[in-house]
């Protein structure tokens, strides 16, 4: 499998063996991913950063070229991905695992493996365009048909190596040529994958173009953005808006922003849950829209707070231990606990912090739903169920996975709360992060918002 432990770098073969694409080897860790001037992937090929004004100059004839030939099949897509995890399993990117793979992003990118299956795929696209993918469907008037929207923009945020080629994936299951707009700081993984995937399936490059942009060079973006009939954008507020602010008019707006997720306990759930939500903290280190940030408890007493801070701390302990981080990313996690008592400290909030080794426990005053201090340090917040609705709605918009812990008599009347609340998730406490074949972002199903439907009389 890709995501076993990769081998050291000495190990593969050199340029031209089984290692890969020489190419992709010498440009791109020789480059992008060391410090080196970035490459853009445009038409299948691996090119410098220094032929950006080229490349942006004849964007448009390419992309009018290609889109004025008969669309992507989505079977292609599915094919290509089927070949890219063949070649993943051989170890064609363990170079870079290697090197920059932490063993909580392994365990997430292992986690997400599966959705490139050529049988999740095709459910994703069965489930989210409720079958209208397969052609054309007779109406009264003639006929309608499901067409791509055209060029999409995928402006994608770097909580988690890897995402952005996601981003681009689903864009091509619905035939769009997809521009991708690289975070800051990305070290190469989804540069590396689509480069794969054009190199299996060469009818893909016209419809995939990949830069590393900086969020600064507003000019460069704006060329994009007049190019798109589409702008997906992933991040916070200060995205969303920049995105607003480039998009043509008549541009659709597909926002995929910050959103906050928390886990709700009611009774004494058994131990294995709480270990299980301790490892979902540790493991996504509070960085995903579906990451825990709040533990809520279902009491109002202090004094069952403190019980639970004090129970709780020797299990998210041992899933710090377990999660193996390297010595810097340890010492990271405990400096965020110590600066966040620190700040209770000195600001007088009424927080009681809970120190453990490599992680945090803090018991709050208040109910507000918040970011955590992240990197395995969580908030606790008592919140009874009578005030859980009211509380929620401060956050209308924002919400997304809810990780339930409660009596199996309890789950069906709280998950109604929950979703009545806003609540787009409800998962057990494991699973928040969980990838799960055909469900929706944020409430909604993606490939849907990347399509139009045409009306032919």
């Amino acid at each position: 499998m890709w995501l076993r432990p990769p081998l050291p770098l000495s190990d593969h073969p050199g340029p031209g063996g089984a290692g890969g694409d020489p190419d992709l080897r010498r440009r791109s860790c020789g480059t992008a991913w060391e410090g080196g001037d970035a490459v853009i992937l445009a038409n299948g090929a691996l090119l410098p950063d220094s032929d950006l004004p080229k490349v942006l100059s004849g964007l448009e004839a390419e992309i009018n070229h290609t889109r004025s030939a008969s669309p992507l099949e989505a079977e292609a897509v599915v094919d290509a991905c089927a070949t890219l995890l063949d070649r993943l399993d051989q170890g064609e990117l363990d170079h870079l695992l290697s090197r920059f793979a932490t063993p909580q992003l392994l365990d997430t990118l292992g986690r997400y493996r599966h959705m490139l299956q050529s049988e999740s795929l095709r459910y994703k696209l069965a489930v989210e365009l409720d079958g209208l993918w397969t052609g054309e469907r007779p109406r009264p008037f003639g006929r309608s048909v499901v067409l791509p929207l055209g060029t999409l923009l995928h402006i994608a945020a770097g909580n988690i190596e890897g995402l952005p080629a996601f981003s681009a994936l689903e864009g091509l299951l619905t035939g769009n040529v997809n521009l991708l707009k690289l975070p800051s700081g990305d070290t190469g993984l989804s540069l590396a994958l689509l480069k794969l995937l054009t190199d299996t399936q060469p009818d893909l490059a016209p419809y995939l173009y990949v830069f590393s942009i900086p969020s600064a060079d507003r000019t460069s973006l704006e060329v994009l953005a007049s190019l798109a009939d589409g702008i997906v954008t992933w991040g916070g507020d200060e995205a969303v808006r920049a995105a607003r602010s480039m998009a043509p008019a008549g541009c659709k707006l597909i926002e995929w922003s910050h959103r906050l997720s928390f886990a709700y306990v009611s009774g004494r759930p058994p131990e294995e849950e709480w270990y299980a939500l301790a490892r979902h903290i540790l493991s996504t280190g509070g960085l995903l829209c579906s990451s825990c940030q709040v533990i809520y408890l279902d009491t109002d007493s202090l004094d069952d707070g403190r019980a639970f801070c004090h129970s709780f701390l020797p299990i998210l302990e041992r899933a710090a231990a377990a999660c193996h981080p390297p010595p810097g990313q340890a010492a990271q996690a405990t400096l965020h606990g110590y600066e966040h008592f620190l700040e209770q400290t000195v600001r007088n909030t009424g927080a009681q912090v809970f120190l453990g080794r490599g992680c945090s426990v803090t018991l709050c005053p208040d109910q507000e739903l918040e970011l955590s201090p992240l990197h395995g340090n969580i908030l606790v917040k008592r919140l009874p169920r009578s005030q859980l609705f009211s509380v929620l709605r401060r956050q209308k918009g924002r919400l997304q996975t809810a990780g339930l812990l409660c009596p199996p008599e309890e789950r069906e009347e709280l998950t109604a709360l929950l979703v009545r609340a806003g609540l787009t998730r409800i998962t057990s406490a494991g699973t928040m992060s969980a990838p799960f074949p055909g469900a929706g972002h944020d409430g909604e199903h993606p490939l849907r918002r990347y399509v139009r439907i045409v009306d032919i009389e």
